[in-house]
């Protein structure tokens, strides 16, 4: 899914409607199907629970009440009254509302990604979720009930009552039990994991005999126990990943075998319908976010932010259907629309997130980083003929940075851990080397061995474990396969840091240097770690006593020149702007000298300076024999919250290339 660019969630839900019964047979939708489907509902929607934001919805809790309303309402009565058009049964119309009138927040981790989560048109959507999941499964439970009974005023007073008692019981014991039981628990990972799964199938239990349906106890469980349960901790990640990794599949793909193409091809007055039910389910979303947006005035890009986050259909909906196909309340021709509704919107919803929160990002201030982290340079090492430039760097960049911190020359080991103590004491005497060269130049280094089998994870671990701000490592200039910008090594410890990187092809001794060309792409400017990186760059330039050349690609030159001048050191830059790419490598990069230093201040997949052009570049760079370039990617936000994506993997590249050129 991910090179096809849609998220990860419509991949199980396709194989199923391929190999199910009504596609190619090679799987019955039989019990085991059925019951692991069950499973993987209830952790859908106990994950629902669990990432909402509860703080979020307090702080905005005026908004995200209007907005929750709206978002519920309007898509609650459009739906209805398609559903009404569709000769459904009144209790079948509101149910196939309700659908409507949820929203799964998939498009969040790209949000997080580009650093505008706290804008407050993002707040307001993530907001007012709590509100449209809690009453979509709240009209769940009444027609879930009152499709097994009379809807009368004695049954809506007992379900309200148990409703009550049930959600009242849950909230408030639940956390009171789950704090008793942490403070005995000793921090062990397996009881912990074995608490959390009791709380939720013992709450699905306990709503069955209220009369409620196991979900609604599922999405409870998850409210309760929010707090206790942290974003990015051990315990949620073995929640992701036994729903990831087996329920929750299972989930979407037995969702995937009810749908039955043959009804679209042998009908076209189903198929229209069909897409008729997409647009207004599109459409009542895209305009609760509009009055909203026009209650509280925020921007058209702020209201397509709030459109791409409500309009994701995903948790809650397959949800509600599957509870609606189990009463007979929906048909085969319901299931297909729902089906292709999220379809649709799972990848309509991340798109628009992405593409108008980069515009968020250029126009909000920028963040300011985290400075309270020491300065500390890593620098692994694979290759020994190149430890002396890369040591080198290491001393400018520390010089540049004014840190105390000694250098951290780093050889990973790829063995296993228990036959790698001769390997161990070779990098051990290797890395002796490099700090017999760092004490030549008075500069104290700490050596670090890792074994691990992946040298991008050894990396990885080595930056998190000794608090790194900065990676220097070495590139031969040749790429590995079609995919890689580097090759899987830098690519994959570059996917999983946010340190400022410098990924490095230096031929030539550094103090021979005698200009510095600045490659710039298009918004660079407005990444949080854009005045740190110039600042460095300026350090560089300053000890190397070289001039330093910007060029500027298609962007405002004056903001470029307005933050290189409150930046120190007091180096001038000369700055130029430059049409495109080609024009770069045409008219700028032809007359690149053995004793000009290139660097390319590049941006990570996902974040708001990134361009389909800049993982060519390197190579591009590579293949035009430069002696001496840097790629230099600038601090990230530390972690991405994948909330509203249920830990299924949302790709980093949403957009078409012509979507960069806006």
């Amino acid at each position: 899914m991910r090179k096809l660019r849609v998220p990860a969630i419509i991949g199980p839900i396709i194989a199923g409607i391929i190999v199910g019964p009504n596609g190619l047979e090679i799987l019955a939708r039989d019990s085991t199907i059925e019951l692991l489907g069950t499973v993987g509902l209830l952790f859908i929607m106990f994950i629902a629970g669990l990432e909402l934001d509860l703080d979020g919805f307090k702080k905005y809790r005026n908004r995200s009440i209007l907005f929750g309303i709206l978002s519920f309402a309007i898509p609650l009565i459009l739906g209805t009254m398609v559903g009404l058009w569709l000769d459904l049964s009144m209790l079948s119309a509101v149910l196939f509302g309700s659908i409507f009138s949820t929203h799964t927040l998939l498009g969040y981790p790209a949000i997080s990604r580009l650093g505008v989560t706290k804008n407050k048109a993002v707040t307001t959507a993530v907001g007012g979720t709590l509100l449209t999941d809690s009453l979509a499964l709240l009209v769940l439970a009444v027609i879930a009930g009152a499709s097994q009974e009379n809807l009368t005023f004695g049954f809506l007073v007992s379900l309200i009552i148990a409703t009550t008692l049930f959600a009242v019981a849950v909230l408030v014991l639940t956390p009171y039990l789950t704090k008793w039981f942490f403070k005995r628990s000793n921090n062990e990972g397996t009881l912990e994991f074995n608490f959390v799964l009791a709380i939720l199938f013992v709450a699905g239990a306990i709503s069955l005999f209220v009369g409620l349906e196991p979900i609604i106890g599922a999405f409870l469980a998850g409210l309760a126990l929010n707090r206790y349960i942290y974003d990015h901790g051990p315990l949620m990640n073995r929640i992701h990943f036994t729903g990831n990794a087996l329920f929750i599949p299972f989930f979407l793909l037995s969702v995937g075998m009810l749908m039955d193409l043959r009804v679209l091809i042998s009908s076209p007055s189903a198929l229209l319908k069909i897409l008729l039910i997409t647009i207004v389910a599109v459409g009542s979303k895209l305009l609760a976010s509009t009055v909203t947006s026009k209650v509280y005035g925020y921007s058209r890009t702020e209201n397509k932010v709030m459109f791409g986050l409500s309009t994701t259909h995903a948790a809650a909906t397959l949800a509600i259907t599957l509870v609606g196909y189990q009463f007979g309340l929906f048909d085969q021709q319901i299931i297909n629309a729902v089906i292709l509704i999220i379809l649709v919107t799972c990848i309509l919803g991340p798109y628009f997130c992405e593409k108008y929160g980069r515009k968020l990002a250029v126009a909000q201030d920028k963040t300011v980083l985290d400075d309270s982290l020491p300065e500390r340079i890593l620098i692994p090492i694979a290759n020994p003929n190149t430890m002396e430039s890369l040591l080198d760097l290491g001393f400018i960049l520390k010089k540049a940075k004014k840190t105390d911190e000694p250098l951290y020359p780093l050889k990973i080991v790829q063995k296993d851990l228990k036959q790698a103590s001769n390997e161990v004491a070779q990098a051990e005497r290797m890395l002796g080397r490099a700090i017999m060269y760092a004490s030549g130049a008075d500069v104290s280094v700490k050596i670090l061995t890792r074994v691990d089998h992946n040298i991008g994870w050894g990396i990885e671990r080595a930056a998190t474990e000794e608090r790194i701000t900065t990676i220097i490592v070495g590139w031969d200039g040749a790429g590995e396969g079609s995919q890689k910008v580097f090759g899987k090594v830098i690519d994959n410890f570059l996917e999983h840091t946010y340190q400022r990187s410098l990924i490095t092809n230096i031929r030539q001794p550094l103090n021979t240097m005698e200009r510095v060309i600045l490659i710039l792409p298009n918004n660079i400017v407005y990444k949080p770690g854009f005045e740190d990186s110039i600042s460095i760059i300026k350090g560089i330039a300053s000890q190397l006593s070289t001039t330093i050349r910007g060029l500027v690609i298609h962007d405002d030159l004056e903001t470029y020149k307005k933050v290189s001048e409150k930046v120190n050191p007091n180096v001038k830059v000369e700055f130029q702007t430059i049409d495109g790419w080609n024009s770069l490598y045409k008219n700028n990069l032809n007359d690149v000298k053995s004793t000009d230093l290139v660097i390319l201040l590049s941006a990570r997949r996902g974040t708001v300076a990134w361009h389909p052009d800049l993982e060519m570049i390197p190579k591009k760079l590579a293949s035009m024999n430069f002696e001496n370039f840097i790629v230099f990617y600038p601090t990230e936000m530390k972690e991405t919250d994948i909330r509203g994506s249920r830990g299924m993997e949302i790709p980093k590249e949403l957009l078409f290339k012509s979507d960069y050129e806006d």
